[in-house]
């Protein structure tokens, strides 16, 4: 049985375990899926070590900058986007090779683009982690210019407080790649000025669990199209998938 799972913490909030453990149910995949919550990223090469036939894994909030010191070979396009959620375990000669990709990206892409109108050309993307890294590589490829808005100043950035009228017009795709709002602290939220936003806007939230973050109550209640990151998952669960079987 080959052996596959998530590493990342805290992980109480992930769906992912489930939905491998249906997928392989149905598809009758001889494999089990596991969540890996690992207090340092330091503790990797111990788990490899102790779970026997682990083929691969995913990568989730904190670790998905941290892990590629650890890993052997990177795909091209993990390598421009600089983070990775996937991780291919193989042996050659005997020597455990890891080689890291990135679905976040086809995942986020597919998700957001039906929501997409011609008159969405700048985006807002709330949090600097892995998870931001891979939307701003995302929305480039669509044709939308980005803009990282963080709670710290530094360079390229934005930072919440900067986020005025004019600002809140021009930037009319709002997605959120922190873990704000994310159960268990589900009345948290990004300290945007939601007042300013309008049917033209479009709120996209990575988070899933809950189903509707405040972030996004809020954003429906200015009559904003949202859309949580569910699908996301899915996507960039299948794509997952794709990577360790290629």
């Amino acid at each position: 049985m080959k052996r596959y799972g998530l590493i990342g913490f805290p992980l109480g909030h992930s769906f992912s375990q489930k939905y491998f453990t249906q997928k392989f149910s149905a598809e009758r995949i001889d494999a089990r899926y596991d969540l890996f919550p690992l207090s340092s990223i330091g503790e990797l090469p111990k788990l490899m070590d102790d779970v026997d036939n682990f083929a691969g894994f995913n990568v989730t909030i904190p670790y998905k900058q941290e892990v590629v010191a650890f890993l052997d070979d990177l795909d091209e396009q993990a390598r421009q986007i600089g983070a990775v959620n996937v991780v291919k375990i193989s042996y050659v000669d005997g020597k455990r090779v890891l080689k890291g990709f990135n679905s976040d990206a086809y995942g986020f892409t597919e998700s957001i683009r039906p929501m997409l109108k011609a008159s969405h050309k700048k985006a807002l993307v709330l949090g600097s982690g892995g998870a931001s890294k891979a939307v701003v590589y995302s929305l480039r490829r669509l044709g939308i210019s980005p803009v990282v808005v963080s709670r710290r100043p530094a360079d390229g950035m934005l930072t919440y407080g900067d986020l005025d009228a004019d600002i809140m017009k021009d930037y009319t795709v709002v997605v959120n790649a922190s873990p704000f709002g994310m159960s268990p602290k589900v009345d948290a939220c990004p300290e945007i000025p939601y007042n300013l936003l309008t049917p033209a806007h479009v709120c996209f939230d990575l988070v899933y669990n809950p189903e509707e973050t405040l972030f996004l109550k809020k954003a429906k209640e200015m009559g904003a199209p949202v859309k949580n990151g569910l699908e996301m998952l899915h996507l960039q669960a299948e794509g997952a998938w794709l990577y360790w079987n290629e």
